[in-house]
């Protein structure tokens, strides 16, 4: 592969224009597209297939597709000011007038009033009307929105309190460009300070931007066809900023490396692709194997956002191979240091053999590995501990801040009605076996209302053949609190007996009940993806470093930096602890996705700093080094580069902690605080003092493993490694392999 690798390099570098003018068309052509793309619809109504609230909605849909169980709704609430009634004639006068606009307001198909329907507290302080749409939230145009909204100012002026929850008019989160611009400027800072040349900290921004403006805008394109969502872009552009600079600083880092070493601009270029190239080729394949593993989740949005963040890490890939080369082409001095450009690369050829922070740093943990190890284990051990409380769950309105209108009405609800009226629990029931299809339906209803936990029930209504019917119970308690989880799971164990005494059959639904469902069997498939991911991990590296015990090393590591991220986020999101900080105005169950999404991520990035670690600490032990010289040789060479790396992911990170939507900040606070613990504490600390402690026997395989297993050349063992004079600058074949150790 570093052959490979070695003549694409030195191609991209000679046909720079060409290649240039490939990638502007590729983004001009995707960028078109994006532009005459229709905007992209509702991701769909099967959220999890094979659930029991999913199969119970997919019925809700057959028997009444009349109510259209996806149409938007929307839920106004009035609230009398201080001892007043809702009741009042002019507080009732004005609640009248409102629902009688809404009606008809463009594309409602009804609207009820509080005083028909009995939606008014028991002591009238508040009522609530329901508003129901023909269609779906994603249909709605922002003119059916604002007629909506001005029906509700109006009324608000009459002296109530109003406000507004559903799926209606809720708030969309926002878009996210002020976190990719805060990531992309402390990103400029890091790779400043990092290279002390504009030009270098400028290259790996420029290539990392078009990376991602070909991938946003083919996610644009293909957002009506596929259903993607504004999430699943999101994501995509968080993963292909970080990862597309990440590979540009390595692979420039090389090039800048290569010209100290006395090569002509070419040649360093072809060795920078063929030895850091191979890296961000193995690398990159790992974290899109972890993204498009979330596929067998079974969560078609997990799906789609792993998918779509896999394929902008592929372009983040192809530009560092391909465009980083030929931009090099074009300014080969540019990137250089100041001082390598007055006295010329040759000056340099040894100014990297000296000692410099990383070098020292590995003198340290090398004097010291018992006492590092131990420490970065009982460490990250004990942030680790309150992930074995973790809680999943789908954070509705409460999570949403006072300001939004959707938390109001939330409030005001739960103030007027109790905690469970915002998540009612929504029972459907088949009576085609029922031998009186209405007492059967009663007969559920009246048990479900006396199970303990429940408020209320409505009234079965049937559906036009009379062979299915719905009702509504409402707990006592919050949709997030455990105690509606148990109530849940107590009605559904009352099943068997009521089919049998009834003939009819039931399933429940409803938001509170999916979230339940979704939370439980993400959490149940959390463990076996970590395996999986684990065995993943073991397999790759083996391949990549041929060796047993590095790996191992490399997934334990891994399990450190996942286990304690995720107890930070617990910490921090379902606890509580320092949470106002980061802008959450309300603790509770963590993003059901959110975990195992940040497993494939974190991941792939814990490889990708393994690789970028221990390959150069490989290429330095098969071309001679001892064990612990091979460690410092590693570090002196790429720990500035990882270290940077490590920031400039942790500030493109931390720029989502921002975002309105509480998963995208979840999630950038999680992969912050990961990459941040894997980074700096499990490769630069526990990794030299596992190899420190196991010295030949690190690099140690079987004969027989040996001879199965693929060889792909990471460490560059098949390139002259060095400045070979009078040598033909216009070649582009491999030279010789220089004598390595086997």
């Amino acid at each position: 592969m570093a052959t490979f690798l070695y003549r694409m390099g030195r191609a991209a570098f000679r046909r720079r224009w060409l290649v240039v003018l490939l990638w502007a068309v590729v983004l001009g052509a995707v960028g078109t597209g994006a532009a005459k793309a229709p905007a992209a619809g509702d991701e769909g109504t099967s959220f999890m297939p094979g659930i029991e609230a999913q199969k119970a909605f997919d019925l809700i849909g057959e028997r009444f597709p009349g109510s259209d169980a996806d149409g938007a709704d929307a839920r106004i609430v009035f609230t009398a000011p201080d001892g007043e009634k809702v009741t009042a004639a002019g507080n009732r006068a004005a609640v009248d007038t409102l629902v009688e606009k809404a009606a008809g307001a463009p594309r409602v198909a009804a609207a009820v009033s509080p005083f028909e329907a009995g939606a008014v507290s028991e002591d009238a302080s508040t009522a609530y009307a329901t508003v129901s749409y023909k269609v779906s939230a994603g249909d709605l145009t922002d003119a059916d929105k604002a007629a909506m909204e001005d029906i509700v100012d109006e009324a608000r002026a009459s002296g109530l309190t109003v406000e507004v929850g559903g799926t209606a008019l809720a708030t969309q989160p926002a878009a996210g460009g002020a976190g990719e611009a805060l990531g992309i400027g402390l990103a400029a800072v890091v790779l400043l300070i990092t290279f002390g040349s504009l030009a270098a900290a400028g290259l790996p921004l420029l290539t990392a931007v078009v990376g991602v403006g070909v991938s946003m805008c083919a996610i644009l394109a293909l957002g009506s066809a596929l259903g993607l969502s504004m999430t699943t872009g999101t994501l995509a552009s968080m993963l292909g900023l970080a990862v597309g600079i990440d590979y540009a600083l390595l692979v420039v880092s090389r090039y800048r490396e290569e010209r100290a070493n006395g090569h002509e601009p070419r040649e360093a270029a072809g060795l920078a692709v063929g030895t850091a190239g191979s890296a961000v080729v193995f690398a990159g394949l790992t974290v899109v194997i972890a993204l498009a593993g979330l596929a067998v989740i079974g969560v078609p949005m997990l799906t789609k956002m792993g998918l779509c963040a896999a394929g902008a890490v592929v372009i983040g890939v192809l530009v560092a191979l391909t465009l980083v080369p030929a931009l090099l082409g074009m300014w080969p001095d540019a990137v250089l240091s100041r001082r390598a450009r007055r006295r010329g690369p040759e000056a340099g050829q040894h100014a990297g053999a000296g000692d410099n922070g990383g070098s020292r740093w590995a003198r340290f943990v090398l004097r010291h590995p018992v006492a590092v190890l131990l420490s970065c284990v009982a460490g990250l051990g004990v942030l680790a501990l309150p992930a074995a409380d973790l809680q999943l769950g789908m954070p509705g309105a409460e999570a949403k801040p006072v300001s939004s209108t959707e938390r109001r009405a939330y409030d005001a609800l739960a103030d007027g009605f109790g905690a469970g009226f915002n998540g009612p629990l929504t029972i459907v029931t088949d009576v085609r076996g029922a031998a009186d299809p209405e007492d059967a339906a009663a007969t559920i209803a009246e048990r479900i209302k006396g199970t303990e936990g429940v408020v209320s029930v409505s009234l079965p209504r049937f559906n036009a053949e009379g062979d299915a019917a719905l009702f509504s119970a409402v707990p006592s308690t919050g949709p997030s609190d455990e105690p509606t989880k148990d109530l849940v799971q107590t009605i559904r164990a009352e099943r068997s007996g009521l089919e049998e005494a009834t003939g009819a059959t039931f399933e429940v639904t409803g938001s509170t009940a999916m979230n339940i469902d979704v939370a439980q069997a993400l959490q149940d498939a959390l463990v076996p993806y970590l395996i999986v991911i684990v065995l993943l991990s073991l397999v790759l590296l083996m391949v990549v470093f041929r060796s047993v015990l590095v790996p191992v090393k490399a997934a334990f590591g891994f399990l450190l930096s996942v286990l304690a991220s995720l107890g930070a986020v617990v910490a921090v999101f379902q606890w509580g602890w320092g949470a106002e900080l980061l802008g959450v105005e309300q603790a509770g169950p963590i993003m059901s996705l959110m975990p195992i999404f940040l497993v494939g991520i974190v991941f792939g990035l814990a490889m990708d700093y393994e690789v970028f670690l221990v390959a150069r600490m490989r290429e330095a032990y098969v071309h001679g080094d001892r064990p612990a010289q091979a460690v410092v040789t590693g570090f002196r060479h790429s720990a500035r580069v990882v270290a940077a790396a490590a920031v400039i992911m942790i500030a493109v990170f931390s720029g989502f902690v921002g975002a309105d939507e509480s998963m995208i900040k979840t999630i950038g606070f999680g992969l912050a605080v990961a990459v941040l613990f894997d980074a700096f504490v499990v490769r630069m600390a526990f990794v030299p003092a596992v190899l420190a402690l196991l010295g030949h026997r690190a690099w140690w395989l079987p004969r027989w493993l040996d001879k199965l297993l693929p060889r792909v050349d990471i460490e560059g063992t098949g390139l002259n490694r060095g400045p070979a004079p009078g040598q033909d600058s216009t070649d582009t074949g491999a030279r010789p392999q220089e004598p390595v150790r086997t």
